[in-house]
């Protein structure tokens, strides 16, 4: 599976953005998915994750209640609806795939990596 991440851009604080996930190959389904999000001079830092049949997910507290993920598997797609942007939001956020079925924050569980796409918040 290859994963290509769309639909960051520049927004606003108090914007939304939707970014997306588009993976290639015939078993995406077979993975848990993950945003992970990287800000200058910074760490990776996890944002959210949802298992394979989209019926449970994990949400850092940093964006609980304004990030949503969900998924389709038909269109092999992961999508991360971001509302309530704030300035310090501005990172490049990663997609990711993990072929361990359950929710996990940890960079090193997920074996596949998007390229990344750049959300900039402005003040």
């Amino acid at each position: 599976v290859q994963l290509q991440a769309s639909g960051g851009g520049l927004v606003q604080a108090g914007g939304s953005l939707r970014l997306s996930c588009a993976a290639s190959g015939r078993t995406f389904s077979s993975y848990a998915m993950g945003w992970f999000r990287q800000a200058p001079g910074k760490e990776r830092e996890f944002v959210t994750t949802i298992r394979r049949s989209s019926g449970s997910t994990y949400t850092a507290d940093s964006v609980k209640g304004r990030f949503t993920i969900s998924r389709d598997n038909a269109k092999k797609t992961v999508t991360l609806q971001m509302n309530s942007l704030k300035p310090e939001d501005t990172a490049v956020y990663y997609c990711a795939g993990s072929s361990r079925n359950f929710n996990s924050d940890k960079a090193y569980m997920y074996e596949i990596w998007g390229q990344g796409t750049l959300v900039t918040v402005s003040s």
